[in-house]
């Protein structure tokens, strides 16, 4: 008698409810598709003012004053440039900002590096009462003691002088504080391996600490950059000659109040005057978001 062995059946294919089809097309399609609208509506809404700015500085009266506004380019582009550039001497104002927010920047990196390198490696009497001391500076911003800074600076005959632009910037509560809590995370033994080897503190600040500030130092700088290009109070007050203005007095000159305003000169000094910082922030925007990584990795 033959015995044959039974014939195994396959598996049916499993049938995809229309739930688990939706669910599917909910987390792969139209998720993904109403986070990407959104965010591009999120860029655009904080982009518009740029793009009008710019299709404004494109065009001439007769363009701008149409009803309702064009947001499509005009045809005095280069009109409009040039006769910014020659009215405020642009480019005059663009390169004493340059030297002065560079100043600024590279000013108070180095002193903020040292005072966080001090208050953390080293001991000595009072320490914590004059780091409170300096924390205590955030409470009295520049527009607050201008009086007795501008009599000082006064005193000193630095009135319309380069010297007193950047001077009063230099010292930064935020730089101190920002060091101080990184070179907190540099383990003790680094410092102990570097005296060991007979590196003295300097060394060890060049060789060790100040590598690891790189991002820091990165966003100090641009940060910095940033604040001292968009002074205007002081800059107006102190040194407003020829010789000396800065970008945003240069600009107030293109706003002639007892006339209608020329909105397209306006907004064309305005973009020239955001090239720099912009060019600063391409530069440093490898080490910023390498910073950012490196604290999600942590």
């Amino acid at each position: 008698m033959n015995v044959h062995p039974p014939i195994l059946s396959q598996p049916s294919p499993p049938v995809r409810s229309k739930a688990s089809v939706w669910d599917r097309l909910r987390k792969y399609i139209f998720a993904p598709a109403l986070a990407h609208l959104v965010m591009l509506g999120t860029v655009f809404f904080i982009m518009f003012p740029v793009i009008y700015a710019f299709s404004l500085s494109t065009q001439n009266p007769s363009q701008y004053y149409d009803f309702p506004p064009r947001l499509t380019p005009g045809s005095s582009f280069v009109e409009n440039v040039t006769f910014v550039w020659r009215q405020v001497n642009m480019g005059r104002l663009i390169f004493n900002t340059s030297v002065v927010s560079i100043s600024v920047a590279l000013g108070k990196i180095i002193l903020s590096v040292i005072g966080a390198f001090a208050f953390v490696y080293f001991d000595f009497r009072g320490k914590g009462f004059f780091f409170i001391m300096i924390l205590i500076t955030h409470m009295l911003p520049l527009p607050v003691r201008i009086v007795p800074t501008f009599q000082l600076i006064d005193q000193f005959g630095w009135i319309n002088t380069f010297t007193v632009l950047p001077i009063p910037f230099f010292a930064s509560a935020t730089g101190i504080l920002l060091f101080q809590q990184l070179y907190r995370t540099i383990p003790p033994s680094l410092a102990d391996a570097a005296r060991i080897d007979g590196a003295g503190p300097l060394q060890f600040l060049w060789a060790i600490v100040l590598p690891i500030s790189r991002t820091n130092v990165a966003a100090l700088f641009l940060i910095e950059f940033i604040y001292m290009w968009n002074q205007y109070l002081w800059p107006l007050i102190i040194a407003n000659t020829d010789r000396t203005r800065v970008v945003q007095v240069g600009l107030k000159q293109l706003v002639d109040t007892d006339a209608a305003i020329n909105w397209h000169y306006v907004t064309t000094g305005m973009l020239l005057t955001a090239i720099p910082p912009l060019i600063v922030l391409i530069i440093l925007q490898r080490s910023l978001l390498e910073g950012m990584s490196l604290y999600e990795e942590k």
